[in-house]
């Protein structure tokens, strides 16, 4: 994976042009996975609180609407993804409804509201950008992410990587819950799998 992925220069140029993309997995595929997790959050309000972290072009928060979640924040440190985010909201409903905020998934602390607490984390590849920045980089991911999580909140994680979370400090318990095949060019390839990791708190 190129370096320039952890820096922000890198995405501002990129979304000068680019309208929508989907990281590793559509965003049919990923909410048939997470979708399951959802309806299990515990019950504290009419709706669960949704952070998305590194929206991007994705039209994942779309594919939340639709499915009834009204209660979902879009973050991304790039003020033309959260633009995209917007637009493709807007296009799809006509109107917006949901939450877009500039903030830094590594720096969680600096963007959001004092006291904002959600019930899951949502980052689609996200952490695989982050993680080019090193361990350190991550850890602060994780521990704002531990921050803003509310009592019995999950951070859910989509990664190209196998081991994307072994690492040491950890504030989470780590468990994959889905595998997704990729595509082959050739049927003697070898099976390439991305994961998706549930994340519990310590």
């Amino acid at each position: 994976m190129p370096v320039d992925f952890e820096k922000q220069s890198y995405w501002h140029e990129r979304f000068k042009s680019e309208t929508s993309f989907e990281w590793l997995a559509s965003s049919e595929t990923f909410m048939t996975i997470i979708a399951p997790h959802l309806s299990r959050l515990p019950s504290r309000e009419s709706q669960p609180r949704i952070l998305q972290l590194g929206s991007g072009t994705s039209d994942l928060q779309n594919h939340f609407r639709a499915s009834g979640y009204l209660d979902v924040t879009n973050v991304d440190y790039e003020p033309l993804a959260i633009e995209r985010g917007r637009q493709l909201e807007e296009a799809a409903f006509g109107e917006v409804r949901l939450k877009y905020v500039v903030a830094d998934a590594t720096q969680l602390g600096n963007d959001l509201p004092p006291g904002q607490r959600f019930d899951v984390v949502i980052d689609k590849s996200t952490v695989d950008a982050v993680s080019c920045g090193g361990t350190t980089t991550l850890l602060r991911m994780a521990s704002g992410i531990r921050k803003y999580l509310a009592d019995g909140g999950i951070w859910i994680s989509l990664s190209y990587s196998s081991s994307r979370f072994d690492v040491e400090d950890l504030p989470f318990d780590v468990e994959v819950i889905a595998k997704i095949l990729t595509p082959k060019l050739k049927e003697s390839e070898p099976d390439i799998y991305h994961h998706c990791y549930l994340l519990r708190p310590k």
